[in-house]
Order: structure tokens, then C-alpha cells, then sequence
């Protein structure tokens, strides 16, 4: 069956339910229909936090045929509850881009689902709506400011970075104009639509504690330089409690359950090559705050979001993982050994140990954090025994516990083996997490520390403009804010054509982005997409709804 005959099957629990299961009185909660609510903020209990075992799934470098960490992070979060470990998932929203795009959506697959999955995977609570309104204010009052005669501050249209956004693929939106049709129309610019989750708002709403903290973190959104090269920021333009308005239900997490009627919350969606790429702060606090262990997933490989996870997120909320749970397929690592894409569900011994430095250069990054790991062999039917023997030895002699699991299939029942690891390693306080670096150290310094322990390259290059760019972050004062390096998912490289374990490469820093308000710089290198395009058939095109309002060929 497809996933959405698989989450058709299940009879949902009222949410109110899930939420006395969760530990919320069912009346305090904001109910958006019978399967889907609000949180309110003053649920979240900073002793209860501190007894959590926080657990973070990742995943090697991804491939064309993808992971599933999220269907990882659901069968693990089931597992565990099984085995009596009271454990809420906490994951990011999808994005209505890949949705209607080529990917799909986010809330798992067959067994191993968060439901309803078609409202999340659809317009869900509004968050994104939300949130697109609130950048594309502030767009407005920025060009509202720069025609205006009485209010200007001298706004210089060349140096503003603010675009507008959409929660759709569309690529005829990358580059526009704005303003044309004369004066009442505005002042004639050159800018563009990124998608709604590459929004600094989204990144600001996923790392906010709460609304002051929110208002304060919009406020301080670089926009640009005046005439006279003085900096300007979102609450020059007395933007910030309008914005902040627009995002007050928006920064509540959102609970649903599981397939096995386990609480589960779904909150924020920021990109993991542009951003963060992990759920809300105040949605995994939330989360640990009712209950023994709470599971969390990072966007991509090991060495983008999972970095940020921990250099960011981590350091930001003051939290501990104790665990890693590194996601890998047969079919992705036999892809990075050189398989051809379409022979990958065809026995490859040869190719599946050529893959295998890809899996240890995660393994080795893992441990410069002093968090434990355990592999989770995603398995697939194609998968053969002598296959899953090779990385059972592999990780043997890299002495890293390893566990095989069919979530998709068996639900929490295909993942107790992890979740027997996750449980030992728990319990072992061997885990003592560590950042990378410190904040304070220079931008070069936390840039080529990130390009050579984790990525491993030789060294970083940087273009003129973002040295120039590197001399102005330093007179606004912002050298002290982490990093946030824009790269390439398909590689561990800035070349989305090195697979495997790429060695002796450079990274080059093009240009850097000032994202104050989320609290990050962004370091460019490559070409990132921040608006994708639709491909040639997309998704859209097998979705449908009957005249019941039965929805079809949504995956």
C-alpha cells in the first residue's frame, strides 16, 4: 500500500487524548479540529528538560534514493515507547513546495507515520502561512520606506538582501522586478521570492524561547545600509511587534500522534543547507519537558544539519544529546561507492565497501562532539543478507553498535533492536557532548574548523567579496555569531559531484549573509537553491480529491 493507504487504515485517537497522554489537561490545549493542536508555551518545564535523554537522528551524506530519518526517528520514538520509555518525536513541518514538487511530503512512511498525514503535509495549523506573511511585512515596509518622503531613512535599495517569500516551488519567481508602473507604484528594484522555509523568520521562530525573545530576534534582522552606510535593521522600521503579532499562534508547536498513538509534535521547517534544519527550540523543549526520552531528526547528512543541530541549536538552548542514531541504506552507500543509480536494488558487495568511508567520515564527526553513536540500517527488500553482514563487520571493527530495522513495514516493532542500543547507550553516560567551537573564536577560525574536522578539506578560499563582506560582519560587530555554512547536501565537499569520502578538496566561501535576527552568519559556498523549480511531472499531477473529500495520490 502507499502511505496514504497505510494512514487511512488507522483509527485516530481524539487529540484531546493524546494529550492527557502527553501530560496536558485536554482544556488547555488549542484544538485545531479533532486530530491537531496548539501547545501553549507555559507547558515547557526547564527541570524536567534537564532529566531528558535527548536523542538526535542523522544520516549519511543523502542520496537520489533517499534515508528516511524521518521514518526512522517515528519507528525509533514507537520503540522506545514499547519497551516503557514514555518518548515523544519531535520533527520538523513539511514544506508544500516539495509536496506538490518531487520529494513528497515529511511525516514518515508505511508503518512508521505521524498522523493525520494529509493536514500536515497540507496547511496544517497555518504556521508557514503565518510566517510567509510576516517576512513579506516587513518586505512591504521595507519599499514602503524607501518611496516614502516624509518617514525615509535613506534606505540603499543596492544593498538590501530582504527578498519576498512563497511557500511554493516556483522558479519563475527567483529574479523580479518590483515597483514598476510609475511613482504610486514604488521605486523600480531588482530582487526575488525564496521559498518559506529558506525565510530568516523561520529560522528566528525555530530558535525564539518565546514571544520577547522572538520580538527581539525579529527586531534585530539585518536589512541593509542607508546613503550613508550606516546599518539598518527590521526595528528601524518599527516592524518588530507587527511582525511578532502575525507569529503569535505560529510560535506554539503543534501536537499529533503517531500511527501507535504516541504523542508526537511538529513544529518549524527550516532548510538544513541554508539554515538550521532542525524543529523549533521551544518544540523539542516541549517535547522533553513530558517525557523520558525525546527523539529529534537534523536535515541531510551528518555534516550539515546535524552540525547545526549541535554548533547552533544546542549551544543556544543549552541542551546535551546523548545519543546519535546515524541512519544509512545499502542503496545509498552502494551510490557512494560508485553504483549507477539504477542498478542500486541489485547485490553489490564491491560497491557497498567502496561506500563504507562515506559512513565512517560521519562515524569519526560524530565523535569530535563526544556523543555515542549507533548505526540504523534503513532495510529495504532488496536488501540481501551478506549485504547487512558487511556492515555488521564494518562496524564491529570500527567498534560502533549497530542495529538493522524495518520501520516502514513493522512500525516500533522493526526498530526495537535500535532502541535496545539507544536505551544501553543512555544508560551508560558514556555520551558527554561537546561543541566544535566556541563562539567566540574569529569567523575564519569557526569556518575552517567546521571545513576541515567535519567536511575534511585542506583549507578554505575566499572570494574578494566575502572578504570585503568578512571586514563588515566585524564593524557591525557580529564576529562573536556562530556559523551557519550554506552547502551542498549531496557531497561532504562543496562539489555536489565528489561522493564517498572526498579528500584533498577546498572549500570557497563566495559571499556571506547576515542572518543577525536568527543569531547566525551564513558562509556561501557553491551554488545554493533557496526557490526550487518543479520538475517535469510533479507530484501535483496524481493529486487529487473526490466528491466525499477523499483525498488521492498524495504519495
Amino acid at each position: 500500500m502507499t502511505d496514504l493507504q497505510v494512514a487511512k487504515t488507522i483509527s485516530l485517537k481524539h487529540i484531546s487524548s493524546i494529550a492527557k497522554k502527553f501530560g496536558i489537561p485536554p482544556e488547555d490545549i488549542e484544538m485545531y479540529g479533532k486530530y491537531k493542536a496548539k501547545l501553549p508555551l507555559k507547558f515547557i518545564d526547564k527541570v524536567s528538560v534537564n532529566k531528558n535523554n535527548l536523542i538526535l537522528v542523522s544520516a549519511i551524506s543523502p542520496t537520489p534514493s533517499g534515508e528516511g530519518k524521518t521514518t526512522m526517528s517515528i519507528g525509533l520514538s514507537e520503540a522506545l515507547n514499547r519497551l516503557n520509555k514514555k518518548t515523544t518525536v519531535v520533527l520538523r513541518e513539511p514544506s508544500l513546495g516539495p509536496v506538490f514538487g518531487i520529494k513528497g511530503g515529511a511525516t514518515g512512511g508505511g508503518y512508521s507515520q505521524v498522523l493525520p498525514m494529509e493536514d500536515i503535509n497540507l496547511h496544517f495549523t497555518g504556521d508557514f502561512a503565518a510566517i510567509e506573511k510576516s517576512h513579506n511585512l516587513l518586505a512591504a515596509l521595507i519599499d514602503n520606506n524607501i518611496q516614502s518622503k516624509t518617514t525615509s531613512l535613506r534606505i540603499d535599495p543596492r544593498t538590501i538582501g530582504w527578498k519576498r517569500v512563497v511557500d511554493l516551488n516556483d522558479r519563475a519567481l527567483r529574479r523580479v522586478i518590483v515597483g514598476l508602473g510609475g511613482t504610486n507604484s514604488g521605486v523600480p528594484r531588482e530582487t526575488g521570492f525564496d521559498i518559506t522555509a529558506a525565510s530568516e523568520i523561520m529560522a528566528i521562530l525555530c530558535l525564539a524561547e518565546n514571544l520577547s525573545d522572538l520580538k527581539k530576534r525579529l527586531g534585530n534582522i539585518f536589512i541593509g545600509y542607508t546613503y550613508d552606510k550606516e546599518p539598518i535593521y527590521a526595528k528601524d522600521l518599527k516592524a518588530e511587534g507587527a511582525m511578532t503579532v502575525l507569529l503569535k499562534d505560529a510560535i506554539k508547536p503543534n501536537l499529533v500522534q503517531t500511527i501507535e498513538g504516541n504523542p508526537a509534535i511538529i513544529h518549524g521547517g527550516p532548510f538544513a543547507n541554508i539554515a538550521q534544519g532542525t524543529n523549533s527550540v521551544i518544540a523539542t523543549l516541549m517535547g522533553m519537558s513530558h517525557s523520558d526520552y525525546t527523539v529529534t531528526e537534523a536535515g541531510f547528512g551528518f555534516d550539515l544539519g546535524a552540525e547545526k543541530f549541535f554548533d547552533i541549536k544546542c549551544q543556544s538552548a543549552g541542551l546535551k544529546p546523548k545519543a546519535v542514531v546515524l541512519t544509512t541504506t545499502i542503496r545509498a552507500l552502494k551510490y557512494h561507492g560508485g553504483a549507477d543509480l539504477k542498478s542500486l536494488t541489485e547485490p553489490n558487495i564491491e560497491a557497498l565497501k567502496k561506500g563504507f568511508p562515506n559512513l565512517e567520515k560521519h562515524l569519526e564527526n560524530i565523535a569530535k562532539f563526544h556523543v555515542t553513536p549507533v548505526i540504523a540500517i534503513n532495510r529495504f527488500i532488496s536488501d540481501t543478507d551478506e549485504e547487512i553482514e558487511a556492515i555488521r563487520s564494518f562496524a564491529k571493527s570500527k567498534q560502533v553498535k549497530v542495529a538493522l530495522t524495518d520501520v516502514w513495514t513493522k512500525g516500533g516493532g522493526g526498530a526495537l533492536e535500535l532502541a535496545k542500543e539507544v536505551i544501553n547507550i543512555v544508560d551508560s553516560n558514556i555520551s558527554d557532548f561537546q561543541p566544535l567551537y566556541k563562539w567566540e573564536s574569529t569567523v575564519k577560525d569557526k569556518i575552517e574548523t567546521i571545513a576541515t574536522e567535519i567536511y575534511g578539506a585542506e583549507h578554505v578560499d575566499y572570494s574578494s567579496k566575502a572578504k570585503a563582506q568578512l571586514n563588515n560582519i566585524s564593524k557591525l560587530g557580529l564576529d562573536h555569531l556562530p556559523v551557519c555554512i550554506a552547502k551542498t547536501q549531496k557531497s561532504l565537499s562543496d562539489n555536489p559531484k565528489l561522493l564517498g569520502r572526498p579528500k584533498d578538496f577546498i572549500i570557497t566561501v563566495r559571499e556571506f549573509e547576515i542572518a543577525a535576527g536568527a543569531g547566525f552568519l551564513i558562509p556561501i559556498t557553491g551554488n545554493i537553491m533557496r526557490m526550487p523549480g518543479l520538475p517535469a511531472h510533479p507530484s501535483s499531477e496524481n493529486i487529487d480529491i473526490d466528491d466525499d473529500g477523499e483525498i488521492k495520490g498524495l504519495f
